[in-house]
């Protein structure tokens, strides 16, 4: 398959967007498939962010998104990591290989900013996603919180963290 690499989300990415966002399993541990008012409004914040990647695979697929942005957490300013790749690409390391070179430059807007750690929060019944954040490198900080995500919607899901130096 070849190297991993990370590109700026970009216009041409809206069906890649409808492909992981729309689908009602890609969504399970998430709330279930977004609308396509919330999938556009989606898109033109991806294209507009700079902290919005798409995965592309050594065999130059469009292989699904990793972004970072700051968010809370008890009280305390964090840069949040999120990921999903098309799952028609799973267990090839897609989502591990571009959280980790995301990471790489996370850790840089985090210091910049002068923030102390970078969060994660998978569903608890997502292995694949908490898998992730170990080969990522990040810690597992709590189990079974209780978080919103999307607005309105409970979900039960782990705290991994990664300390910025």
């Amino acid at each position: 398959m070849g190297d991993v690499r990370l590109e700026r989300w970009a216009e041409r990415d809206a069906g890649l967007l409808v492909e992981l966002n729309g689908d009602p399993e890609q969504m399970e541990h998430l709330g279930g498939p977004e609308t396509a008012e919330k999938l556009a409004d989606r898109q033109e914040r991806y294209v507009a962010a700079e902290w919005c990647f798409v995965v592309v695979d050594g065999d130059g697929r469009r292989a699904g998104w990793v972004g970072f942005w700051e968010s809370e957490w008890r009280g305390e300013v964090v840069l949040e990591m999120g990921w999903s790749v098309r799952k028609d690409l799973h267990g090839r390391g897609l989502a591990s290989a571009g959280t980790r070179l995301a990471v790489a430059r996370a850790e840089v807007a985090a210091r910049e900013a002068g923030l102390a750690r970078i969060v994660a929060f998978p569903n608890v019944e997502n292995v694949a996603s908490n898998r992730v954040c170990e080969r990522a490198g990040f810690a597992l900080l709590e189990r079974d919180a209780d978080v919103e995500y999307p607005p309105g919607h409970r979900m039960r899901c782990n705290v991994w963290a990664l300390a910025v130096g």
